[in-house]
């Protein structure tokens, strides 16, 4: 049984149009269900275009409501992470994953604090996976990040860790013995 995410669930890619968001994009579309899995990008000053079929869109708010996306993963330079993430939460998606590193401290924590507020005036809580993360994993389902699908295979185990690499090891090292993960954060 996975945590968060499944073959269901539909993604959109924050800064779809960069070097590493269509790197790794790319990479997620090839993994399990991830050609029905990502279906929208976004990028205020691209939209209408696509890239490997995914139509690119001017706001988060708009790409959800226009695919049922849930989810979104960002990929974007650390200047406009925290807005990109603060754009997810604004647009009621139930989780952001969040790859960018190098995020100021200072535009965190007034992404935290404003997240905080939105949830105690009554709105939708956001979860936010980073920033910094490799993303999660669901074997053979769906895969949203920066991780190496191979490593994976499908099985009861749920991987949580603080480390990329570590993480990258644990299910290495699980695999090897026969034991499978349900999920990888």
């Amino acid at each position: 049984m996975s945590i968060y995410i499944n073959k269901d669930t539909k993604v959109i890619t924050q800064g779809i149009t960069g070097k590493t968001g269509q790197f790794h994009t790319e990479k997620c579309q090839e993994y399990a269900n991830g050609k029905n899995a990502f279906v929208a990008g976004v990028n205020p000053k691209k939209a209408g275009e696509s890239i490997f079929n995914i139509p690119i869109y001017a706001s988060v708010k708009e790409a959800a409501s226009q695919t049922g996306a849930t989810v979104s993963v960002i990929y974007v330079p650390p200047a406009g992470a925290a807005a990109a993430i603060w754009e997810a939460v604004e647009a009621d998606l139930d989780m952001t994953i969040c790859i960018t590193e190098g995020i100021p401290v200072r535009d965190m924590l007034e992404v935290r604090n404003k997240m905080k507020a939105k949830e105690a005036a009554g709105g939708k809580k956001t979860l936010l996976l980073g920033p910094n993360c490799p993303g999660i994993i669901t074997p053979d389902e769906i895969k949203i990040g920066i991780m190496p699908g191979h490593i994976h295979r499908k099985g009861r185990i749920g991987v949580v860790s603080r480390s990329g690499t570590l993480t990258y090891e644990a299910v290495a090292m699980l695999t090897e013995v026969g034991l499978g993960q349900s999920t990888a954060v």
